[in-house]
């Protein structure tokens, strides 16, 4: 028979499972064997902050956010192999190059790297036999010589084969498959290499104090919002926000505390492309060359992506007359947040106002957002603590401090877009 005053405690029947032992289950238990269970009940009450004002800090707080062990985040990003590079020269023949019946170029790229021995490749602009786009053959690379690629031309007309060389300064090249011999077992290696990425999370906190307060238990799931902690949550949030948008990467040590502080770099500064609006109302063929860029290519990710924005584009983008092509459906709610779809052929954005843009001075300019590879680490996740500030001798009264460490990152940088109006 268990005496009530005898200590709980925890242990792991299978080394992962927590057990609670020789005691009730309390909030100090509950946070010790699975601290995390209150943290997301903490979350799961302040996403219900006004949602709408602050879109960035609602998804990655639904998301769920990543554990980051140090203040300072390491992260990679791997972008897929580009699919095209540019020649830098027109190709050349090479004397005496001929490999069974075709003749056999010297060719300069712009980024000879992309481009492997036994692959094919697609010349964008120039016919051949048929009309069709003359397809070269890589057999040889020379990483040490100024021509590094020898390629074989499969399909030339006569014409073609008689000059000396063809192709000009810029043309794009197209990389196709690879067309390995009968007898060959390996084929050269390709790795995608991630690129490591380091941000900082910065500690963003808000602080309440009120005598009715007094009795308020520290346990953090007891934790509800008074019309005063909304107030300082929302404006903690809005203070999110705006450094996880347009925050810059830097750390100092303040001179009069000796204490580091750090600061976190903003995904409008980490996304990889950029679309620029003029000052022109925006036409049906400008709203689908920036769905084309932010679903096709090197930007392609989610078929679904969030467009979020300042009131001026709000406003552009509602003055638009929509037609079969693209279509405003009816208004989603995701993550707690009401969007309204503009739908296409390449993908659907979902739109919503951000008056963070416009506090900011960006009420012109947006941001396409793939949600899928947007990724906060929290190295203090949202917790509130109960101060006394009665018994410590500062005032009369006590206090609720609400606290964060935290950073997003984007580990697909291309797969975002800056909507800039120029």
């Amino acid at each position: 028979m268990y005496k009530s005053d005898e200590t709980t405690k925890i242990i792991k029947s299978d080394e992962t499972t927590p057990i609670v032992i020789d005691g009730p289950l309390t909030t100090g238990a509950t946070r010790e064997g699975s601290p995390s269970l209150l943290l997301n009940e903490i979350d799961s009450r302040v996403v219900k902050v006004r949602p709408m004002a602050t879109p960035v800090d609602q998804i990655s707080r639904m998301v769920g956010a990543r554990h980051a062990s140090s203040m300072i985040v390491d992260y990679y990003s791997v972008d897929a192999k580009a699919p095209t590079t540019n020649l830098s020269a027109a190709l050349t023949k090479i004397a005496g190059g001929d490999y069974s019946g075709y003749q056999t170029y010297s060719l300069k790229v712009k980024n000879a790297d992309l481009i492997a021995m036994t692959e094919t490749v697609m010349m964008e602009g120039t016919t051949g036999v048929d009309g069709q786009p003359v397809i070269l053959y890589v057999v040889d690379i020379d990483k040490g010589s100024s021509n590094p690629l020898t390629v074989i031309a499969l399909n030339l007309t006569d014409e073609q084969k008689a000059a000396a060389s063809f192709g000009q300064n810029g043309q794009r090249l197209v990389r196709m498959g690879r067309a390995a011999g009968e007898l060959d077992v390996q084929t050269p290696q390709f790795e995608a290499l991630p690129v490591k990425s380091t941000n900082f999370c910065q500690i963003f906190k808000a602080q309440v104090e009120n005598s009715i307060l007094t009795k308020l238990s520290s346990k953090e799931v007891g934790w509800t919002l008074s019309d005063q902690e909304e107030v300082a949550i929302m404006d903690m949030r809005l203070g999110m926000e705006k450094s996880f948008l347009f925050g810059v990467q830097a750390r100092l040590t303040d001179p009069r505390r000796f204490d580091e502080v750090l600061f976190t770099k903003g995904i409008w500064n980490q996304a990889g492309e950029e679309f620029s609006l003029t000052d022109e109302p925006i036409s049906t063929e400008t709203l689908v060359a920036l769905m084309r860029k932010a679903f096709t290519g090197d930007c392609a990710g989610s078929p679904r992506k969030i467009l979020m924005g300042g009131s001026g584009l709000i406003e552009r983008l509602n003055n638009m007359e929509y037609t079969k092509v693209i279509s405003a459906s009816d208004t989603v709610t995701r993550w707690g947040i009401d969007f309204t779809e503009l739908r296409s052929k390449f993908g659907v954005l979902c739109v919503v106002h951000n008056e963070v843009f416009d506090q900011c001075g960006h009420e012109n300019d947006g941001m396409v957002i793939d949600p899928q590879y947007l990724t906060k680490y929290s190295h203090i996740p949202f917790r509130v603590e109960h101060l006394d500030l009665k018994s410590s001798g500062v005032r009369n009264t006590d206090a609720l401090v609400a606290t964060e460490a935290s950073c997003l990152v984007l580990r697909h940088p291309k797969a975002h877009i800056r909507i800039v109006s120029e």
